[in-house]
C-alpha cells in the first residue's frame, strides 16, 4: 500500500471537464425575464449619456484652455514676426531661442488633451512644423534628435548605429531614410520654404525674421522627466543653428517654473528667451466640470453622496486628474444602467413618461419592491394601497406623477443650492464649505437645515450689514431669474420685492424711543425689598425688558429675508432618498466604483494566473472550481502548484509536479515510462516560469535551504 511520507511537496489535481457558462456583451444589460427591447433601450440610453459626457467635457476643456492657448498662439506669432535689426534689443534676442514655459499642474493625465489642442491650433494658424516629444522616448540625445526630425520631416531618420546594422543586413534599403542631424533639418526647411519665397529675390540664408518662413515649434510635454544632460546638449546644438532655423520651444511643466533653473545651468538657460504661461488649476477645472455635468437638472443621471465622495477622494488624494474623474463618472453610469433594470426611466422627462407606459409587469413589480416606493405606499389610504399593489394601469399613472415630481425636485434643487452657497461662502471660515460641491454633499446626506453648521451660518447672516446683505440677495436674484419653474419664479418675485424694500429703507431714521417704565419700576421695588428671591426676580425682569427692545426697520426686514430663504431651503433641499423613485436616477454602489478605480495590482495578477481564460479567451483554458487547465501557460501552472505548498517550497518536488501536468497536456500515455519525466525543454520552461514568479514577487530565494525557495504571498485574490 502506498503511503505519503512527506507533506512538504506539490500535489497534482486534474481539472474537471465541465465548462463555465459565460455571458455575451448583449446579455450584460438583460436581467432574468427582462425583454430584449427593454435591455436594448437601456443600452441605447447609456450610450447616449456616455457620448454626451464625452462631448460636453471636450467642449468644456477647450473653453477652459482657450485663454492660455490664445496667449501661446500670440506668443508664437510675435516671435515669428518681423524684427527691426537696427534695434539693439531685438538683435540680442534674435540670438536666443524663444521658449514658452507652460505650467499645467500636477494633473499629468490631463496634459495630453491640452497639448493635442495646442498642436492643432499651431498647425492651423501659425506653422505646419510642430513636433511633440516625451521623455520616455528620448532617453539619449540621438533618440531625441531622431524623434524631432521624424515628426517634422515625416520620414524615417537613421542614426549612425542603425546605419551600420542596415548595411550589414541588406545592401538595398526598403525605404528612403535621412541622416540624423540638424543640418539635414535645415536643408529640408530651406527646401520647404523656398516655394513660398518671391521668385527672383535672392536670399543668402533663411532668417527667423522673415514672416514668410514659419517657426519650427518643438513641444517637450513632460520637462521634469527628461534627462537634464540630454536636454542641455540638445539646446546647445540648436543654438548653433538658430540663424538658419527659426526654432521655438514649448516646455510642459507640471510642478514649478524653477524646474528650468534646476535642470539647466546658466550657460544653457541664457540661450533661451523664456516667457511664463500659467494655466487654470485642476481644482478650477473640476469645479467647472461638476457644475456643468452634475449640478444641473439637464443631466438625468445622478450620484449619491458616497459615490461622489469616492470620486472626489480619488481626485484629491491620487492624481488631480479631471480626465480620470470623468472616467469614474462614466464607469458609474455604465454600472447603473447595467445593474438597475428601471434605469430605462433615467432620461429626459418627456421620454421617461413615455417609457413608464411601456413598462412590463415584471418592471412594475420591481417598482413595487423599491424601498422609496414602499414608504410612499405606506403613507396612502388602504384602498389606494390595494390599487397600487394590484392595478398595473393605476400604478403607471401614479409613476408618471412621481417621475414629474422627481424632475421638478431636481429643477428646483440646484438653483436653491447655489443661492445657499452664495450666502454661506461669503461668511468667515466657510461653515458649509467653500465649494458648492461640498455643500451639495451635505445636502445629499441629510437635511441641511438640521446641520449645526447651517445654524451657525444663519446666525452669522443675521449680523451682516445692509450693503453686504443686499449684494448677496442680488446675486441670488440673478441665479433664480433664468430658471423656468413656477416655484422659482415666485421666489424670484419675492426676493425682488425684498430688495426693493431694502433699497427704499432709510437706516438713518431714528427709531421711536423705548419705554423705560418696565425697567425703572423693578428698581424702585428693589429699594424696598432686599431679600435674595426678590433680587433674582427683579434682575430677570430687567433682562427680559432689554430683550423686548424694539427692532429697527432694517433688522426686521433682514430677519424677514433670512426667514424666507430658510423656508426656501427647507422646501427644496431635502435629500434625494426622501423622494419616491429616486433609485431610477441615483447610483449608490460606492464599493463598486472604489473597487474598479482603486487598482490592486496583486489582485489582478492573481486573478490572471488563476483564471487565464478570461484574459486569453482560449476555449482550452475553460475550467470550473478555480482549477487551472493543464494547457494553461507555464507560469499559471507553476503558480497554482505553489499555492499548495507551505512556507518553503522544494524546487525538485515542484519541478516533478510541473512535468506531470505538462505531460498530461501533451497527451502522453500515463502508463508509459516517459510520462512525467523531466526533459531539458520542460526543465527550461519551468525555470522561466519560476523566474517570472520571482519577478512578480510571489517567491524568493532563501539561505535556509539551497534547493528551496520561500513563498511570499498568502491568501487568494
Amino acid at each position: 500500500m502506498n503511503t505519503t511520507t512527506s507533506v512538504n511537496g506539490c500535489f497534482v489535481f486534474k481539472p474537471s471537464a465541465k465548462k463555465k457558462k459565460t455571458l455575451s456583451l448583449e446579455d450584460h444589460f438583460s436581467h432574468g425575464c427582462e425583454s430584449a427591447e427593454s435591455s436594448e433601450k437601456r443600452f441605447k440610453l447609456c450610450q447616449d449619456l456616455w457620448d454626451k459626457i464625452k462631448s460636453d467635457t471636450e467642449v468644456l476643456q477647450d473653453d477652459l484652455n482657450r485663454k492660455i492657448l490664445d496667449s501661446l498662439l500670440d506668443f508664437t506669432r510675435k516671435c515669428s514676426s518681423t524684427r527691426q535689426l537696427s534695434d539693439w534689443a531685438s538683435q540680442m534676442r534674435a540670438s536666443e531661442i524663444p521658449t514658452a514655459a507652460l505650467v499645467l499642474g500636477v494633473n499629468v493625465p490631463d496634459h495630453d488633451m491640452t497639448f493635442q489642442s495646442l498642436s492643432e491650433l499651431l498647425q492651423q494658424s501659425v506653422t505646419p512644423h510642430v513636433a511633440s516629444v516625451q521623455a520616455k522616448e528620448c532617453g539619449a540625445l540621438k533618440h531625441l534628435m531622431k524623434r524631432v526630425l521624424e515628426r517634422l520631416m515625416g520620414t524615417d531618420v537613421t542614426v549612425d548605429d542603425e546605419e551600420e546594422e542596415e548595411a550589414e543586413q541588406t545592401s538595398t534599403p526598403l525605404h528612403k531614410s535621412v541622416h540624423c542631424s540638424l543640418s539635414t533639418l535645415c536643408d529640408w526647411y530651406k527646401t520647404k520654404t523656398k516655394k513660398s519665397n518671391t521668385p527672383g529675390k535672392k536670399r543668402s540664408s533663411p532668417s527667423r525674421d522673415d514672416p514668410q518662413q514659419p517657426p519650427v515649434v518643438i513641444i517637450f510635454k513632460d520637462l521634469e522627466a527628461f534627462n537634464p544632460k540630454v536636454l542641455q546638449d540638445f539646446i546647445l546644438i540648436c543654438s548653433r543653428y538658430i540663424e538658419r532655423l527659426p526654432l521655438m520651444f514649448i516646455f510642459g511643466i507640471a510642478t514649478s517654473p524653477s524646474t528650468i533653473q534646476h535642470m539647466l545651468p546658466h550657460s544653457v538657460s541664457s540661450l533661451l528667451c523664456i516667457e511664463l504661461f500659467q494655466s487654470l488649476s485642476c481644482t478650477q477645472h473640476l469645479a467647472t466640470v461638476i457644475d456643468q455635468l452634475i449640478l444641473t437638472h439637464h443631466f438625468p443621471f445622478k450620484l449619491n453622496a458616497k459615490v461622489l465622495q469616492v470620486l472626489m477622494s480619488i481626485f484629491l488624494y491620487h492624481d488631480f486628474s479631471v480626465r480620470n474623474f470623468i472616467k469614474g463618472l462614466q464607469l458609474a453610469l455604465l454600472e447603473h444602467f447595467h445593474s438597475q433594470p428601471l434605469s430605462v426611466l433615467c432620461c429626459k422627462k418627456k421620454d421617461a413618461l413615455l417609457n413608464v407606459m411601456q413598462l412590463s409587469h415584471s418592471d412594475l413589480e420591481r417598482i413595487r419592491n423599491l424601498p422609496s416606493f414602499k414608504r410612499y405606499v405606506e403613507k396612502q389610504e388602504p384602498q389606494e394601497q390595494v390599487n397600487l399593489s394590484k392595478d398595473d394601469t393605476h400604478l403607471k399613472e401614479v409613476c408618471q406623477k412621481l417621475i414629474k415630481g422627481l424632475h421638478k425636485y431636481h429643477k428646483n434643487y440646484y438653483p436653491v443650492l447655489r443661492c445657499l452657497h452664495t450666502l454661506t461662502s461669503s461668511l468667515p471660515r466657510y461653515p458649509l464649505g467653500k465649494q458648492v460641491r461640498e455643500l451639495h454633499l451635505i445636502c445629499l446626506e441629510k437635511n441641511v437645515w438640521e446641520n449645526e453648521d447651517y445654524q451657525t451660518a444663519m446666525k452669522l447672516l443675521r449680523m451682516l450689514a445692509k450693503d453686504e446683505l443686499v449684494a448677496l440677495l442680488q446675486r441670488c436674484v440673478e441665479i433664480l431669474q433664468p430658471v423656468k419653474s413656477k416655484k422659482m419664479k415666485n421666489a424670484f418675485l419675492q426676493l425682488t420685492d425684498l430688495l426693493t424694500k431694502f433699497k427704499q429703507l432709510d437706516i438713518a431714521a431714528e427709531p421711536p424711543p423705548c419705554v423705560e417704565e418696565p425697567i425703572i419700576s423693578p428698581v424702585r421695588n428693589l429699594q424696598k425689598k432686599t431679600d435674595l428671591f426678590q433680587l433674582q426676580k427683579t434682575l430677570l425682569e430687567m433682562n427680559e425688558s432689554r430683550r423686548a427692545k424694539k427692532l429697527s426697520p432694517f433688522e426686521v426686514l433682514r430677519n424677514e429675508a433670512l426667514e424666507f430663504l430658510d423656508n426656501l431651503v427647507k422646501s427644496h433641499l431635502s435629500p434625494p432618498e426622501s423622494h419616491t423613485l429616486n433609485e431610477v436616477c441615483y447610483y449608490t454602489s460606492s464599493a463598486t466604483v472604489r473597487r474598479h478605480l482603486n487598482a490592486t495590482p496583486r489582485t489582478s495578477i492573481q486573478a490572471a494566473l488563476n483564471s487565464p481564460y478570461y484574459y486569453l479567451q482560449n476555449d482550452r483554458l475553460k475550467t470550473v472550481d478555480g482549477s487551472v487547465s493543464n494547457s494553461a501557460p507555464d507560469i499559471c501552472i507553476a503558480y497554482k502548484l505553489h499555492l499548495e505548498c507551505g512556507r518553503l517550497i522544494n524546487l525538485y518536488d515542484w519541478l516533478e509536479a510541473y512535468a506531470t501536468v505538462v505531460s498530461a497536456a501533451e497527451g502522453n500515455n500515463p502508463d508509459s515510462d516517459n510520462y512525467g519525466k523531466v526533459e531539458e525543454v520542460k526543465h527550461a520552461r519551468f525555470i522561466r516560469a519560476v523566474s517570472e514568479l520571482e519577478f512578480l514577487g510571489f517567491i524568493k530565494s532563501t539561505k535556509q535551504k539551497t534547493d528551496h525557495v520561500a513563498r511570499l504571498t498568502w491568501g487568494g485574490c
